[in-house]
C-alpha cells in the first residue's frame, strides 16, 4: 500500500478579497517548521501594523501533526480555526496562512466572519501551486563510461513511468547514477537494470526520504 503524505505549496501567495467594505488580504507561505512560520507572521504584522486583525493558521510536520491558529482579536472561533480547517481539508502541511483584515465599518457577525476567513484562505490556495510529496528510497549504482549514455536514456524513461526522480550523475573512475524510487518499485528497478545491462549493474539500496516530487 502506498503511503500518502500531505502536500505543501511551492511558493508564497498573496490574495485579497473585499466583503462588505472590509479588506481581507491572505498571505500564504511554505515553511520548514514553526520558527519559519512565526517569522512569516511577524513580518506580516510588521508590514500591516495598521490593520485591525492579522489572524493566523499553520500546519507543520511531514505528517501535518503540528497545528496552531489565532483569532487575533476576532470573536473566538471565527477566524483562526476556520482558516486551519481549510488547510486540513486540503490535506496540506508545512505552510502558514495569515489573513489581514482592514475593518470596513460593517460588522459581519460570527457566521459572516467564518465564511470570510475561510473563503480568503480557500481562494488564496486556489491560486497557489501545489507540491505533492512521496516517500522515495535512494538507489545508487556504478556504470562504465562506455555505457553511461545508454543507461542515462533508459533511466530517464524509467523514472517518468514509475513516479521516481533522477539525481545527479557523478563521473569519476566510473559513472555513478543516483535515483529515488518508491519502495514498491525497487524490485522492478533491479530487474529492469539487470535486463538493460545483462546483469552487470548492482544497485545499492539506501535510505528512504519524504521528498517533493511534482508540482500541479
Amino acid at each position: 500500500m502506498v503511503r500518502r503524505f500531505p502536500s505543501t505549496i511551492a511558493a508564497a501567495v498573496e490574495h485579497e478579497i473585499v466583503i462588505t467594505k472590509s479588506r481581507f488580504i491572505t498571505t500564504l507561505a511554505p515553511v520548514a517548521g514553526v520558527d519559519e512560520a512565526d517569522a512569516v507572521i511577524a513580518d506580516v504584522r510588521r508590514r500591516r501594523w495598521d490593520a485591525r486583525h492579522n489572524c493566523t493558521a499553520m500546519v507543520t510536520g511531514v505528517l501535518g501533526d503540528q497545528a496552531r491558529s489565532s483569532d487575533d482579536g476576532e470573536p473566538s472561533g471565527t477566524a483562526g480555526v476556520p482558516m486551519l480547517e481549510v488547510l486540513r481539508r486540503r490535506d496540506l502541511t508545512d505552510l502558514v496562512a495569515v489573513v489581514t483584515r482592514y475593518f470596513g465599518g460593517v460588522k459581519l457577525g460570527a457566521g459572516g466572519l467564518v465564511r470570510a476567513y475561510s473563503t480568503s484562505v480557500s481562494e488564496a490556495l486556489d491560486a497557489a501551486r501545489l507540491v505533492r510529496r512521496e516517500a522515495l528510497t535512494d538507489v545508487r549504482f556504478d556504470v562504465d563510461h562506455a555505457e553511461a549514455g545508454r543507461i542515462d536514456n533508459v533511466l530517464r524513461d524509467w523514472v517518468r513511468n514509475h513516479h521516481a526522480t533522477l539525481g545527479p550523475t557523478t563521473y569519476g573512475r566510473v559513472a555513478t547514477f543516483e535515483v529515488r524510487v518508491p519502495r514498491a518499485a525497487l524490485d522492478v528497478l533491479t530487474a529492469d537494470l539487470a535486463a538493460a545491462s545483462a546483469g552487470a549493474l548492482e544497485p545499492v539500496i539506501g535510505e528512504e526520504h519524504v521528498v517533493d516530487v511534482t508540482a500541479d
